[in-house]
């Protein structure tokens, strides 16, 4: 299942969104926090995980999904939050902790929610497995349409919620699919010292559903597969569980010395950035040209700019409202 020539283009104007916004993201977080870092200081405060490099894990499957899809992610959110269609103005807004932010500034950048196009995510490692389920026991039992997608971290495959969940996805056959994002990572820990299986997909045996994994950080081989996933779980096959080999090209969240990597290794993932690859692949193609392509970045840089401009402009909530709409 190829996609078509828009599909591919949208694919890369939303990889660009994503890696524009983290890249103002991360300046401004570290707005504050110098000498001598400090999380609790700037705009932004607390812990700040950056996505990129993961792009194409998000913009090919997204691809696929409708604003009735449900889609839970993880404590590394945002590609899978725009390629998902959150609104950017409310999720920057929420990120730095304003009233007009998705949850009114309550959540910030682990915990985003967006109920227009059914995404949320979290900061518990594994959490997002559990209510993907859920979301598709309730879409068969209401006897309506869509699908549940959970995205995870190779790390989290080694959590017991993560095979409950699978568990339970298998037995009653639902619209499931779980996509593990294997950086290669658990913080500090390498996938080699936590787990005892080179792929996770080859874990979906034992519960029933087809594994899939795929190479190469590679959007349109993961729009490929992914598609017929969806297609079966769409036509009551049930669930299927697909690992994609990507990579994290930040640490693992900001302010992160990395000195766990090898030497080399980040030099190494630099020069296979899924970007420029994907313009290179858009142009040698003829999808693209010089010209439509730097329309696209001029695009994706007004749209993060006026998120980020919203999101400085708008005001903080009074410290009275901090607990309404939390216990609801």
């Amino acid at each position: 299942m190829k996609p078509s020539q828009e599909q591919q283009v949208w694919m890369y104007k939303h990889m660009l969104v994503s890696r524009f916004f983290e890249e103002v993201i991360e300046k401004i977080y570290m707005e504050g926090k110098s000498p001598a870092f400090n999380m609790a200081n700037g705009p932004i405060p607390g812990e700040m995980h950056l996505s990129n490099g993961q792009e194409p894990c998000a913009v090919g499957v997204c691809a696929h999904l409708t604003a009735e899809d449900v889609v839970t992610s993880t404590h590394r959110p945002h590609h899978v939050a725009i390629a998902k269609g959150v609104d950017l103005k409310a999720m920057a807004a929420e990120i730095f902790g304003k009233k007009t932010g998705l949850s009114g500034g309550r959540g910030g950048h682990m915990h985003i929610f967006d109920a227009n196009v059914n995404f949320s995510c979290s900061g518990i490692i594994g959490q997002s497995v559990g209510p993907a389920v859920g979301a598709a026991l309730s879409r068969v039992m209401q006897k309506k349409s869509g699908i549940a997608v959970a995205y995870l971290g190779e790390g989290a495959a080694n959590q017991g919620a993560f095979h409950e969940a699978l568990n339970m996805a298998g037995v009653w056959k639902l619209p499931v699919i779980f996509i593990i994002e294997d950086n290669s990572w658990g913080i500090s820990v390498s996938k080699r010292a936590s787990t005892a299986i080179d792929r996770n997909s080859d874990r979906a045996v034992a519960y029933g559903m087809p594994g899939e994994f795929i190479a190469g950080n590679d959007p349109v081989a993961i729009f490929d597969v992914v598609g017929e996933a969806i297609a079966r779980a769409r036509n009551g096959g049930g669930p299927t569980l697909i690992e994609i080999e990507t990579s994290r090209l930040a640490g693992h969240f900001m302010g992160d010395g990395e000195t766990y990597r090898p030497a080399g290794e980040k030099e190494a993932l630099q020069k296979i950035d899924p970007i420029p690859v994907m313009k290179q692949r858009l142009l040698d193609e003829g999808i693209l040209t010089d010209a439509t392509d730097a329309a696209l970045v001029e695009e994706a840089h007004a749209a993060v700019d006026a998120a980020i401009q919203f999101a400085r402009d708008s005001e903080y909530a009074a410290p009275e409202e901090a607990m309404q709409k939390v216990f609801v």
